[in-house]
Parts: structure tokens; sequence; C-alpha cells
């Protein structure tokens, strides 16, 4: 089965290549999504991507965009500044040949901070036990399960989330063990305990019907109007 990687991007210029080169070895159809990008990322992504696509502001939309023009049956939705480990396709590829329609990575933290291998595996764990993965590790979907719930929602917080829970309804997460390695430049930005408890904060809101466009104002990030 073929794998399209999706990666939707906004003012990337600084990494963006290494992580769009970086997936070359897999052998799988690379597609960038622009969200309005006002630096080079867009040039550089031509260089080293499949597919350049320019989609409205938003996580979910750009995923989306991306997804529509895919041609891979497996689809898989990596954030700008994660990189997949290594022989993610092979991996892939056994747990789909092993009954999975969908699934995710471990992710390490990349960063100084103590706290990142606790916080990652901390983030594993509740993965693990209540079947709701993060985008931070690396989604993949069969293209025909990913159309049938619909693509993610049009959130501007919380897509991925909304996402596992509707998957998890038709089967079971695979839970790659292999890492996915995510940069810390979030938390360490922020501060590490700022982090964890705005994040469990916006988290808990959501699951008590929050707007999501007010949480995403709060988290620090406001797409274009609906």
């Amino acid at each position: 089965m073929s794998l399209s990687i999706i990666v939707p991007m906004l003012n990337e210029e600084a990494g963006i290549g290494a992580t769009l080169s970086g997936l070359r070895e897999l052998g799988a159809e690379i597609i960038a999504v622009d969200g309005g990008s006002t630096d080079k990322s867009l040039e550089t992504a031509r260089t080293h991507a499949d597919q350049v696509v320019q989609s409205p502001r938003g996580r979910a939309r750009q995923m989306n965009a991306g997804a529509a023009v895919a041609n891979g049956d497996i689809l898989l939705f990596l954030h700008a500044d994660t990189t997949l480990p290594p022989a993610a396709n092979q991996l892939i590829a056994q747990a789909i040949a092993d009954g999975a329609d969908w699934g995710r990575f471990d992710v390490r933290i990349s960063g100084n901070s103590i706290w990142f291998p606790i916080i990652a595996a901390f983030m594993n764990q509740r993965s693990r036990l209540t079947g709701i993965a993060t985008g931070d590790q690396a989604i993949f979907v069969k293209r025909s399960v990913f159309e049938q719930v619909g693509g993610f929602p049009d959130l501007p917080l919380m897509e991925d989330i909304v996402l596992s829970q509707r998957l998890k309804h038709l089967s079971r997460q695979a839970c790659l063990r292999a890492k996915a390695t995510t940069a810390g430049r979030r938390w360490e930005k922020h501060g590490v305990l700022r982090t964890i408890l705005t994040m469990w904060w916006l988290r808990l809101r959501f699951f008590f019907g929050a707007d999501p466009k007010q949480l995403a104002i709060e988290y620090g990030y406001a797409p274009n109007a609906q």
C-alpha cells in the first residue's frame, strides 16, 4: 500500500527543508500544506515536496486540504517540527498488514529540559490507556477510514483529539513503540510547568464544552476567521 505524508506548515522556513528532505528515504509521497506563511516556507517546501498546497490557515483545514490531493492508500499527518523514526514506512505497513486501520508512534520530546522524557512517557501511556492520539505522535490512517469519519473536524484546536475519538469507535489504534521526535520549543519558550498546566486546563474545558476558538486564542494560536 502507498503512503502519503502530509505536513501542515506556517512560517517554518528555518526547519521545513530538513523536515521534508528527511522523508525522502521513506519512498512516500510528500505533501506540504501552507497556511499563509509570510517567510520563505513556500519556496523551501517546493524544492523538497512532491506537492505544495495552499490552504486557509488552521491545522485541521490544512491537513484536510493535503488529504484531498494525496494519492496514497495510507495518510500520515506530520507536524512540521516532528521527525519520524527510521523505517517508519515499514512499521506502518506492518501495522496495517496486522489489521490496524489507524495508529500513531510513541513520542520523544527534544530539548534540554530534564522533564521532557517524563512528559513523553506520560503522553505515550495515556494514549495507550485512552485510545486517543495527539498530532505530535504522527497519526496515520487508511484513506478509506479517514474519509469514512469525515476527516479532521474544522476546529482551531483539539482536532487530533476529536479525530481519534471518531477513529477508535471503528477500531483500536496501533500504538507503535518506535519514537517520533517532536521539538520542545513551545515548552521551553513558555516554561514546562506552565505549558503542562495550560494544556491540561484547555483539554478539560474542551471536554466540558468550551468554545475551541476561544481555547485556541488562549493557547496563543488564532487561525483565520471562520
